[in-house]
């Protein structure tokens, strides 16, 4: 397909991965397409901080507005991209610091919020999905040590920090899951999920940290793929009933709506991908992620028929990179170097603590 460089189209609904470590003349077709907006990078498309910095400039090079570019980097098991980077902490780490010492786990985790967003600012990803802000209720498979504690204010207040980090550095923030994952043990990517509690329970609690964050600037949410059966038979990211009546009418939160990939196993009931990615913009999501399925990817693009409303574009428009470091330069900055010197010492600790 041929395209200009730079090409003027807006941004679309769906987000969609690529398979290697540079576009291929696939890839481009793909990303050319009116209904995507931006690109999900995983550790298969990261070999070298220099291989990453062409790959995103290739894909920012495409259209204008430069396309999304996005990834799961929030520390701990979830950090996408390694060598080159500054190995962070999981956010428990952060839960335990606010244990001994409160004011000092803020600063930390403000320095850790900076540090994620510069690395990252600095190879050409416009924004992580971090922070969790899911509450560790001990039981879950897949958030686990990914949550900062169990307590809701002690997670609002561990997370404001942390996004105040990254707004500092310019980065975006994506609170998930909504309206709240700690409490179930499934794991979404492979298995259905469903949360007896009531709303007033959920709301009490889960929602807590989501309400703390969007006080403070909160930019976007992801809904989680769980089903409250209590509150509505569909997961949070296909329901209205969580997306616009919670979300938007009694949160009175203005952000991008983000969806969880629609491919992992507990939205695969929900139709065909095309079907999925409908119900989940119809549901109110401004952005859907279709990841880690080319077939899938190429269906949803053949016969979703989609055209955003300009509050959703803005929405999206905003989650762009409001920060530029020069990676080269970026280890001779002092505030590198200060929130380096603390994460490391964070990171060693829990090193030590895992070997006792």
């Amino acid at each position: 397909m041929k395209h200009i460089a730079g090409q003027a189209m807006s941004l679309g609904s769906v987000m969609i991965d690529i398979a290697g470590t540079e576009l291929t003349d696939v890839d481009i077709e793909r990303l050319m397409d009116p209904l995507v907006a931006g690109v999900i990078l995983f550790s298969r498309n990261f070999e070298s901080v220099e291989q990453l910095q062409k790959l995103t400039q290739s894909i920012h090079n495409l259209r204008h507005p430069k396309l999304l570019i996005a990834v799961d980097h929030e520390g701990g098991r979830v950090q996408r991209f390694r060598q080159g980077f500054t190995k962070l902490p999981d956010m428990r780490s952060l839960g335990e610091l606010y244990k001994q010492d409160v004011n000092h786990s803020f600063q930390v985790a403000e320095k850790l919020g900076w540090l994620l967003a510069a690395e990252l600012l600095a190879v050409g990803v416009d924004f992580s999905f971090a922070p969790v802000v899911d509450l560790d209720y001990g039981g879950s498979k897949v958030i686990g040590d990914r949550a900062f504690h169990s307590d809701p204010v002690a997670v609002g207040l561990l997370a404001s920090h942390v996004m105040k980090g990254m707004h500092s550095a310019g980065m975006a923030s994506v609170a998930k899951h909504f309206p709240g994952h700690g409490f179930i043990e499934a794991d979404t990517h492979y298995e259905v999920a469903e949360d007896k509690r009531s709303f007033n329970d959920i709301q009490q609690h889960d929602m807590q940290p989501f309400l703390r964050l969007m006080e403070n600037g909160l930019d976007a949410v992801m809904p989680a793929h769980v089903i409250y059966s209590q509150v509505d038979k569909a997961p949070a990211g296909f329901s209205e009933f969580w997306l616009q009546k919670v979300l938007r009418q009694q949160c009175h939160f203005e952000g991008a709506v983000i969806s969880d990939d629609m491919s992992m196993q507990a939205a695969t009931a929900y139709g065909s991908p095309s079907e999925r990615v409908q119900k989940a913009l119809q549901a109110g999501c401004d952005l859907v992620l279709v990841c880690n399925d080319s077939v899938a990817a190429d269906e949803v693009l053949a016969h979703v028929r989609w055209q955003p409303n300009a509050l959703s574009h803005a929405r999206l428009i905003r989650l762009h990179a409001h920060g530029r470091y020069h990676y080269d330069k970026l280890h001779y900055d002092p505030q590198w170097q200060a929130a380096v010197t603390v994460i490391n010492k964070l990171t060693q600790q829990q090193d030590q603590q895992a070997l006792l």
